[in-house]
């Protein structure tokens, strides 16, 4: 009878630990990371700290994203009580425009993952704000023998667009 209750609440306890949410195992230093505006086809890169808040050490069995545009890293060492780990999320920058995603941190012994999101919008190079090379053409009117005679000048000028 002993052994039976014992197993009842050794099972008991296994489930409620599995039952955990990853959030009262680990705390992540931000929930969001904004880029900004980065250029396209340039590959940015950025880390999340993972802190193990528990006195039990702490695995990340794997991470990952819904696309192959951003690509987590993470290591496989277990993570001491109060210790931490880094994870790296690359995003590649191929697509313009904005966006929004989510990277997975599933933990051993923890059903539910820890989410996390990248943002930020993906601007053409020649369009970033950074100071860029246009053309522009003018025409001058000079005075000439034949009245309707004009010289077109081209001008080169740096613009900066905001």
């Amino acid at each position: 009878m002993k052994k039976l209750l014992f197993l009842a609440v050794a099972f008991v306890a296994g489930l409620s630990a599995m039952a955990q949410k990853a959030d009262d195992v680990i705390k992540v230093s931000a929930d969001k990371y904004d880029f900004g505006k980065i250029k396209q086809g340039v590959p940015v890169t950025t880390f999340f700290t993972i802190t193990n808040t528990t006195d039990k050490p702490v695995v990340i069995e794997n991470a990952w994203a819904g696309c192959g545009c951003t690509t987590p890293e993470f290591s496989k060492e277990p993570i001491a009580p109060g210790g931490t780990s880094k994870l790296k999320v690359g995003y590649n920058a191929a697509s313009m425009g904005h966006f929004d995603k989510v990277v997975n941190i599933k933990l051993a012994g923890v059903n539910e993952p820890k989410v996390v999101t990248i943002t930020g919008e993906v601007v053409d190079a020649n369009a970033s704000g950074l100071a860029t090379a246009a053309t522009t053409e003018t025409k001058v009117s000079t005075p000439a023998a034949d009245a309707n005679a004009k010289t077109v000048t081209k001008v080169k000028t740096k613009t900066k667009k905001s």
